[in-house]
This record gives C-alpha cells, sequence and structure tokens, in this order.
C-alpha cells in the first residue's frame, strides 16, 4: 500500500497550522504536505516533524500573490527573476526541513506575451530550477491542473506535461499526477499511471465530483491503491481534498479503502 502525506492546507484546517502536524500523526499519516511554508520559519517547522515523526514530503516554490488570486509565475515572461529567487528560497527550507521534491505551479496564462514566449519562458524557468534542484538533491515536480477549477492554468493534461517535459530535457524533472484534477481533464487514469510510472514522482488524490475525501464520488480509490501497489509505484500520495464536513469525521477512508 502506497504511504499517505496529509496536505495540511486542506486537511485539519480547524487548528493552527503548526498544530496540524501533530493532528495529522495523530491520525495515522506518516507524512506531510502542504502549499507553502514560507510564513513560518524552517526551524519551528523541523521541530514539529520532529516532534510527531513526520516525513516531509512536499511543498510549493513561491506562486506569486496567493491572496489575490495567483497560482504560480512560472509561466510568466516578466518574472523570471522573482522565479529564480523563489527556488533559492525553497532550497533553503528544503534542506533544514528534509524535503526531498518541490512542486513548481505553472501559474495562470498571462495577457500580452504570445504563445511562444510564454511556453519558452515555462521550459526555461523549469530547466533552471531542475538544475539547481539537483545540484542541493532535490527533485523538482510540476502539477497538472483542471480548468474548471482554475481557469486559465498553463499546465492541463498529461500530454502536454510529457511534450514539456522532453523539451526541458533534465532528469531532474517529473510529473506530479493529481487523481482528482487528471480525472476531470482525462480519466484513464490507472493506464495512465502505469504507461508514465518513471516519469511520475508525486501522487496527490480526491475524489470527483467536489473534490472531497475517497468514497464520497466516482473514483475507485480502493482499486487505485491496488494498482499503484502492482505497478510498484514507490512515491507518496498526498490527500489534497476538501473534507466533506470536518477532517476527523472524513478520515474513516484511511481504514475502508486499507490505507493504513
Amino acid at each position: 500500500m502506497p504511504r499517505f502525506a496529509a496536505n495540511l492546507s486542506m486537511l485539519f484546517t480547524e487548528q493552527d497550522f503548526l498544530a496540524r502536524f501533530k493532528a495529522a500523526a495523530d491520525a495515522g499519516f506518516s507524512g506531510v504536505e502542504y502549499l507553502f511554508p514560507y510564513d513560518f520559519s524552517a526551524d519551528e517547522i523541523q521541530a514539529q516533524l520532529k516532534a510527531h515523526g513526520l516525513t516531509q514530503v512536499l511543498f510549493n516554490l513561491p506562486a506569486g500573490d496567493w491572496s489575490k488570486g495567483e497560482r504560480g509565475i512560472t509561466c510568466h515572461p516578466d518574472r523570471v527573476e522573482e522565479f529564480r529567487a523563489g527556488v533559492a528560497k525553497a532550497i533553503e527550507y528544503a534542506k533544514v526541513l528534509g524535503n526531498t521534491q518541490v512542486n513548481a505551479l505553472a501559474g495562470i496564462r498571462p495577457d500580452g506575451p504570445d504563445c511562444a514566449t510564454v511556453r519558452k519562458t515555462f521550459v526555461e524557468n523549469l530547466r533552471y530550477a531542475a538544475d539547481q534542484l539537483q545540484a542541493a538533491g532535490i527533485r523538482l515536480v510540476m502539477e497538472m491542473i483542471n480548468t474548471r477549477d482554475i481557469p486559465g492554468f498553463y499546465l492541463n493534461t498529461t500530454e502536454q506535461a510529457l511534450a514539456i517535459q522532453a523539451e526541458v530535457g533534465s532528469d531532474n524533472l517529473f510529473l506530479q499526477y493529481d487523481i482528482y484534477h487528471m480525472q476531470i481533464m482525462e480519466g484513464d487514469l490507472a493506464r495512465t499511471l502505469e504507461a508514465n510510472l518513471t516519469r511520475i514522482n508525486h501522487v496527490q488524490l480526491a475524489d470527483n465530483p467536489g473534490r472531497h475525501e475517497p468514497g464520497t464520488g466516482e473514483i475507485n480509490y480502493r482499486f487505485l491503491f491496488e494498482h499503484l501497489d502492482r505497478i510498484g509505484y514507490q512515491g507518496w500520495v498526498g490527500a489534497e481534498y476538501k473534507p466533506l464536513t470536518t477532517t476527523e469525521a472524513g478520515l474513516g477512508w484511511l481504514k475502508s479503502h486499507n490505507a493504513i
């Protein structure tokens, strides 16, 4: 069975951020992920990881002004220097937290620049980040996100991501495969996971519709968890969903789907 990480940006949000680490461990999770660590010192977060025996699994590169609706800057031609500074900042945090992978959110396609310029920026930024992170012993992933939840997001399908990966040409760039987003955009989940196993370094989950916990929608998660075992997936699975009611009330899937 895969190892499961609680996404602390979406789970246990009834508590202050630093208190969520204990809650995740108490619930049976062995790892944690979240959007960003940058509002806290790396030492504060590291203390929580150590106190509760948790592995820091994933966080994102700085992604612009999240509160104003920005969802990444990797494809933005006018923010390359900001992107590069964010890579350096992420490396500083990852070294303290023992985090071995970070995600570069593509962002919403900016108005103005032509398609070729946006793609060139995205590719060159990913190449830069992949090189810098590789030197620090950290893997880079990029995430495909559905166009319904984030209209205009630049990276939307597995096929597009594979083409970008090939163009970047780095052996330190991988896919972050979010089952929820890809069910909406393309389906064919099991076959796609198996066909691209060597290119995927992180998996996330939520059910569809609603983006709630497994068992609330149409996705057969019992089958998918067993399938990940069968094909030899060695990475983490991040529980990145919006609880249907409360986090605690929705944790029954861990046992009912043999996740713990």
